[in-house]
């Protein structure tokens, strides 16, 4: 699933094309295969869209009077101007003749027109904790909600709540950058600093690579994000830890494939 830095450069993409452009009809797949995957969209037609921002891995299009347009990209979505196949799920016609095409071959993505900042009907997105690279994830906040927790950690950022945008492969990465084991459930204010500046310094360097693509992820250009080849954890499994030579191990932690150091990473 796209995470924040995947989310970010299709953000960037799309906000100076869509800045300023009317939707003038709008159309979706009216048999969806998860309920409320769009809701709504319809409201979109005959508004301005005044740029494209995002929180976590959501897309947010403010709309004029008062609305925003959420998208998210879910397991395989993709935007792209001017494309057509079977896979696409909703179309956004622009008022400069262009078509804004939503691809999901696996239905999980969801487009959604609300009232601007009630997220009521997105308990997900109501629920996200601060924004990585921002000021607003402060270390010694975040270091005092991983002390309130119980959970193992890489669970307990996976739910969003401690940090928006960070999921599975920027999990891995950030952990074995702080050297502190997957399922720690007991994570001190030092290594929790240490973890702050994992996470902010995993997701800007895969932004600036613009992502990473193992199979569906493209940017609305079409093309991957070059950073698979700069991960050192997740997807690394029997490969030696790039820090101390021991071979990187997985297992699964709450349903997810996890991978790290048995060496550097320590319970």
């Amino acid at each position: 699933m796209p995470e924040l830095p995947e989310v970010e450069s299709v953000r960037r993409q799309l906000d100076p094309e869509l800045s300023g452009r009317r939707v003038e009809e709008a159309w979706w797949d009216a048999l969806p295969s998860m309920p409320r995957q769009f809701v709504d969209v319809g409201l979109a037609e005959g508004r301005t869209i005044a740029g494209v921002a995002r929180k976590g891995k959501f897309l947010i299009a403010p709309l004029d009077r008062g609305l925003e347009l959420i998208m998210h990209l879910g397991m395989t979505g993709a935007f792209h101007l001017d494309h057509d196949d079977p896979y696409v799920r909703a179309k956004l016609w622009l008022d400069d003749g262009r078509v804004l095409a939503f691809r999901d071959p696996r239905r999980f993505g969801r487009l959604a027109v609300v009232t601007a900042g009630d997220y009521s009907a997105i308990p997900t997105l109501a629920a996200l904790g601060p924004e990585p690279l921002t000021d607003e994830f402060d270390p010694d906040r975040f270091a005092q909600v991983v002390a309130s927790t119980k959970a193992p950690i890489k669970p307990f950022l996976l739910s969003q709540k401690p940090v928006a945008g960070v999921g599975n492969i920027y999990a891995d990465e950030a952990l074995w950058s702080a050297r502190i084991h997957p399922s720690s459930r007991r994570v001190g204010r030092a290594r929790a600093i240490l973890l702050h500046d994992a996470i902010r310094t995993v997701l800007a360097d895969a932004i600036e690579r613009e992502g990473t693509t193992f199979r569906d992820y493209r940017m609305v250009n079409g093309e991957s994000g070059r950073n698979a080849s700069f991960l050192v954890a997740y997807g690394q499994e029997g490969k030696p830890c790039p820090r101390c030579g021991t071979a990187m191990k997985k297992y699964v932690l709450g349903g997810r494939g996890t991978t790290f150091c048995p060496r550097c990473q320590r319970p």
